[in-house]
């Protein structure tokens, strides 16, 4: 039996952003606000639970702590890259104010090693581009 990673709701795949709490309501209402139209995975997770990549047009129930639908998004862009070679633009359409590329690696790494995915340079992610269908 395969064991998806990602929960369908209201007949899509759903997007779950950073982890429950204080954060995902962040990321959400950065969402909700125009502000975040992209976000980054680990390549590996998506390997792990052998669950394609989004693919452009492809809409997502974007998932509040609760585990409903608070909006949807529609994916405008899928790009590979190791964590090394990020693009500044795609770290910008994170919304999450990162002053540089620096920042947003810093801040990413922290992130992946706080729950329990440490990063290397060679570590390839899911630069993923959407915008907001409906809320």
């Amino acid at each position: 039996m395969v064991r998806l990673m990602w929960p369908r709701v209201d007949g899509m795949r759903a997007l779950e952003l950073g982890t429950r709490g204080e954060l995902r309501d962040r990321l959400n209402a950065l969402v909700l606000a125009g502000k975040k139209t992209a976000t980054t995975g680990l390549l590996a997770e998506y390997v792990e639970e052998t669950e394609g990549l989004e693919f452009v047009g492809e809409r997502l129930g974007l998932l509040g702590n609760d585990g409903h639908r608070i909006a949807t998004v529609e994916v405008t862009g899928v790009r590979l890259a190791a964590f090394a070679d990020v693009a500044w633009d795609h770290a910008v359409s994170e919304g999450e104010g990162d002053a540089s590329l620096e920042e947003w690696k810093s801040g990413h790494s922290l992130f992946w090693s706080s729950v329990g995915t440490p990063v290397g340079q060679d570590t390839m992610l899911v630069c993923l581009r959407f915008r907001l269908a409906d809320s």
